[in-house]
């Protein structure tokens, strides 16, 4: 088993991450985000589950984005994870901690404003809430009349306010109390205005920053055991170690037409298949098994990086053996093998070539060899992946691409200033555009009444709600677009599966030709899929009209 490493370094910005930056950043950016959470419910596969309370207790979208990854990474009892390539997925995580623990740190603050001039002051802060709970109702049911609706609440809770102030129902103490009842929640509401535009302002400088592409580290304080009885700082270390060594798991998963979970989908397929005869002059081949030509692959694809031509090398390319398991299109999670076979959430190498050399024809694991590109700074994950199956004396070797696409437009927004466009005093058939405050009313409210149960979140998830994220989940691969809405990404794609295919095709004609077999039909079929590669276009190679 894998020992964890539980020594303190979790506040140690870790900005080399490769060439996986961009996308990292631009996950991490939507912790800090303060826009509305339908946002991000409109993402594919995200549900909006509105709480008992929506209208008053609702989450932002950083807020409810970083509460379902915290529960999905982090969480006892939570599903595997699907890996996250071309993600520093533990990264992520981290900027999810340092958010909450930002947005911890005011509603700490707020938390005492709502107590000394909310709960203190109850029944005139029931009648302010009863004012922006209506105001949000008409703005739902009214919009067209929404402001004439808010106008005559606010004036009626305005007039109550100095009907009391003025001329209380009692005299002495009690008087004073309704003197003040309906005043004090005004004077909480202007402390916690300072308060959530002093954090909103930090928050969205992280935001644009990490969509600038600053490389902004995230400071978890609460990782570092402070002494050998900090429990709690020792468990969240190590299940910020146990993410990373999860993400480092060679078991994946294919799931039906969604292609390889992670990876994208499959675009192309080219396979050359023959019989395995001996060379001319010999009695038979040697005999060999599926692993030794796998094994022979790797070693030609680790060459990739070379070339005789200055800058020819491909960049990045990762050559792994993985081990591929069939799951339903449909399959809500994943699962992983267990037992000696397994080291942690890794298969050791003498299981993978036992699969590889074991006939897998009825079987749901295949033993597969990858070559991975990781380009665009994360914005493009090319994979390739080889098989070698032999079946009586028949050979065939198979080369599969897929694709994983750039992250979803809405991870890369900045911050904006809130506008509102207007008509024009005097001329109403042109617009003026109107700076709005960072923080309105209606957002003061809503987290001067959430920072009171911020230690409790089941139950603010359960007052406001929350989002639930698609399964199985991969932060990566869960809200990749289209790849071929890119010139140069589909391009890359394309350019990138060709050395690929001729370095497995020169690798096992060589293979054979050490182990005595007759290459000379294994070099026509080669050549007719070498012209065929030059015209070579992107399909839906897991999408089959069986009528």
């Amino acid at each position: 088993m894998t020992k964890l490493d539980m020594t303190p370094g979790a506040q140690i910005p870790r900005t080399d991450v490769g060439p996986q930056t961009a996308v990292t950043q631009l996950l991490s950016s939507a912790a800090y985000r303060d826009t509305e959470v339908e946002a991000i419910a409109a993402l594919e596969g995200v549900k909006l589950k509105e709480g008992k309370f929506f209208k008053l207790f609702r989450p932002s979208t950083g807020e409810a984005f970083t509460r379902a990854v915290l529960d999905r990474t982090l969480g006892k009892g939570r599903l595997p994870l699907v890996p996250s390539f071309g993600t520093d997925t533990r990264m992520v995580v981290e900027h999810c901690l340092a958010a909450q623990e930002l947005r911890d740190a005011r509603d700490r603050e707020l938390m005492v404003v709502t107590m000394l001039t909310g709960v203190l002051f109850l029944p005139g802060t029931l009648i302010w809430l009863a004012v922006f709970y209506g105001r949000a109702y008409f703005k739902k049911t009214s919009p067209g009349r929404e402001g004439f609706y808010s106008t005559a609440l606010v004036l009626l809770a305005v007039g109550l306010a100095a009907l009391l102030a003025l001329r209380p129902p009692v005299a002495g103490p009690f008087g004073l109390y309704f003197r003040v009842m309906t005043l004090a929640p005004v004077i909480g509401w202007f402390v916690a205005k300072r308060i959530c535009l002093r954090f909103t302002i930090e928050l969205r400088e992280r935001w644009g920053g990490l969509v600038a592409g600053s490389a902004m580290a995230a400071t978890v304080p609460k990782a570092v055991p402070r002494d050998d009885l900090d429990k709690k700082a020792a468990e969240l270390r190590a299940s910020l170690e146990r993410l990373t060594v999860e993400q480092e798991t060679n078991v994946q998963h294919y799931a039906g037409a969604k292609g390889l979970l992670g990876a994208g989908l499959r675009w192309g397929d080219w396979q050359v298949v023959e019989e395995l005869r001996p060379a001319e002059g010999q009695v038979d081949f040697r005999a060999f098994h599926p692993w030794d030509l796998a094994r022979s692959i790797t070693t030609r694809l680790g060459t990739l990086s070379q070339s005789e031509v200055a800058g020819g090398g491909m960049p990045h390319v990762s050559v792994q053996q993985w081990l591929v398991v069939d799951i339903p299109e449909g399959a809500d999670e994943i699962g992983r093998p267990s037992g000696p076979d397994m080291d942690n959430y890794r298969m050791r190498d003498f299981a993978l070539q036992a699969i590889a050399n074991r006939q897998t024809l009825g079987t749901d694991s295949r033993h597969r060899t990858s070559a991975q590109l990781v380009l665009h700074k994360g914005q493009l994950v090319s994979t390739v992946l080889i098989g070698v199956t032999v079946m009586n004396n028949t050979l065939r070797v198979s080369v599969s691409g897929h694709a994983l696409g750039p992250l979803h437009g809405l991870f890369g927004a900045k911050p904006k200033p809130k506008e509102l466009k207007v008509p024009k005093t005097g001329k109403f058939w042109e617009e003026r555009t109107v700076i709005l405050p960072l923080v309105n009313n209606d957002d003061v409210v809503r987290q001067a009444l959430r920072a009171p149960f911020h230690k409790f979140p089941t139950l603010l998830s359960w007052l406001g709600g929350g989002v639930s994220l698609p399964e199985p989940f991969s932060l990566r691969g869960a809200w990749a677009d289209r790849t071929w809405t890119s010139r140069f990404k589909s391009d890359d794609v394309l350019f990138s599966a060709t050395p690929v295919v001729n370095a497995v095709m020169a690798a096992t004609v060589e293979f054979l030709a050490e182990h005595d077999v007759n290459v000379d039909r294994f070099n026509s079929r080669i050549g007719i899929l070498r012209s065929e590669m030059q015209g070579s276009r992107p399909f839906k190679a897991d999408n089959y009209d069986a009528g």
